[in-house]
């Protein structure tokens, strides 16, 4: 160690060029043994957990310690700087290390989403609290360091200084708690579908932050939510729709009011031969045939005794039909067929049914072939539909009468 110091006292260029020749020799054989030797070992295996690790863990920025603690090591002979040299070769380790640690928790967290396992319950939110923490711990040694100050002293100033703390760090203590509250009430998961109205998102949830919730909207649009604000806001989650295996179909056609009418015999007679209403039909006429029986010259149609409208006829059509698809839940889910209250669109007819598929194009298709289906059956129960007059419909009004 003497000849050493007499070394850099007698030739302190000559010294300092040695130094970092030293330097760069530690830097690259770390380098070479750690960096590249954790990257050789990762490939030799066949699981991809170890490639997710070195990808995070950049074992070339973790080689740099190897020669900042030989710095540190060898401080002791510039007594002049020594100090200096300590201190500032402690607080580059510190920090290296503190960002090896964060990258470690993003690669658990790669790992975590890529088991097959995963149910999309996102854990980023808590070790976004540990980075957090891990930076917070830096910060305070560094000044412990730069000081020389313990670091009980410093923390006993934070503790002083709660207050403005609090102020600092209000947005971050409020989404450490909103995500325990999604995350121990299953109100949000990756990858599930969410509309959140007040801010203009409607898509899939792609990340769970500590302070952001990223949505990718159908359009291929990004929304970022902060963490905090989604419990404040109304949104909707169709994870239980997802999960359920239906997907409702709540939709009506409108009737024009002037078409609905009675059936006479030769309605009946053709509504006989329409095999799903075939039987509700014929038991219909018995019902009006016996009480004509019955009422003989009393019997005054329609209004005496049961009788039968081409709507009713519509309606129960809509229901059987509705029944014969095999994509519509029969007995699992609701599967009705109900009458809204008129006004002056006409008369709804609303179809309340579930399709055993919950994806998106699936769904719409089966909806259009029934409405498809319902809108051009009406015309054979004498039904119009209802819709607003268009420039056809006034044009035909202003020709000449024929």
């Amino acid at each position: 160690m003497e000849e050493i110091q007499y070394f850099i006292e007698s030739s302190p260029v000559l010294a300092i060029f040695s130094a970092i020749i030293v330097f760069s020799i530690v830097y690259l054989a770390s380098r070479m043994f750690v960096g590249r030797g954790l990257g050789y070992l990762a490939q030799l295996t066949e699981t991809k957990y170890d490639d997710i690790i070195v990808a995070h863990l950049k074992p070339f920025r973790v080689a740099w310690i190897a020669p900042f603690a030989l710095l540190y090591a060898f401080a002791e002979l510039i007594p002049t700087y020594q100090q200096i040299i300590e201190r500032i070769s402690l607080l580059l380790i510190l920090w290296i290390s503190a960002l090896t640690f964060n990258s470690l928790l993003n690669a658990v967290n790669k790992i975590y989403e890529s088991s097959p396992s995963y149910n999309g319950v996102a854990i980023q939110g808590y070790l976004d609290l540990v980075k957090l923490l891990v930076i917070i711990i830096a910060l305070i040694i560094s000044i412990s360091l730069i000081t020389g100050e313990s670091p009980i002293v410093l923390l006993t100033g934070i503790g002083a200084a709660t207050a403005v703390l609090l102020l600092i760090f209000q947005n971050t203590i409020l989404s450490i708690v909103a995500s325990i509250q999604i995350a121990v009430n299953d109100l949000l998961k990756e990858g599930d579908w969410v509309e959140v109205p007040s801010y203009g998102a409607d898509g899939d949830v792609q990340n769970i932050s500590l302070h952001t919730i990223k949505i990718q909207n159908f359009d291929n649009t990004i929304s970022v939510i902060p963490t905090n604000k989604i419990l404040d806001v109304a949104y909707i989650n169709w994870r239980g729709m997802q999960e359920s295996g239906g997907r409702r179909i709540m939709r009506s056609i409108n009737l024009d009011i002037n078409s609905i009418k009675f059936c006479n015999s030769e309605m009946l007679e053709r509504f006989s031969k329409i095999d799903l209403i075939g039987d509700f039909v014929q038991k219909k006429i018995a019902l009006i045939q016996q009480h004509e029986n019955e009422q003989h010259e009393d019997y005054d149609p329609p209004l005496d005794g049961p009788s039968l409208t081409n709507v009713e006829v519509f309606r129960t059509y809509i229901s059987r039909y509705l029944r014969t698809r095999p994509d519509i839940h029969q007995e699992k889910m609701g599967l009705l067929v109900r009458e809204l209250s008129p006004s002056d669109r006409g008369l709804p007819i609303e179809v309340y049914a579930f399709t055993k598929t919950t994806e998106w194009a699936s769904y719409e298709t089966i909806q259009a072939e029934i409405f498809d289906h319902l809108i051009a059956a009406a015309h054979f129960f004498d039904l119009r539909l209802f819709q607003q007059p268009t420039g056809l419909d006034f044009s035909q009004l202003s020709s000449p009468l024929e």
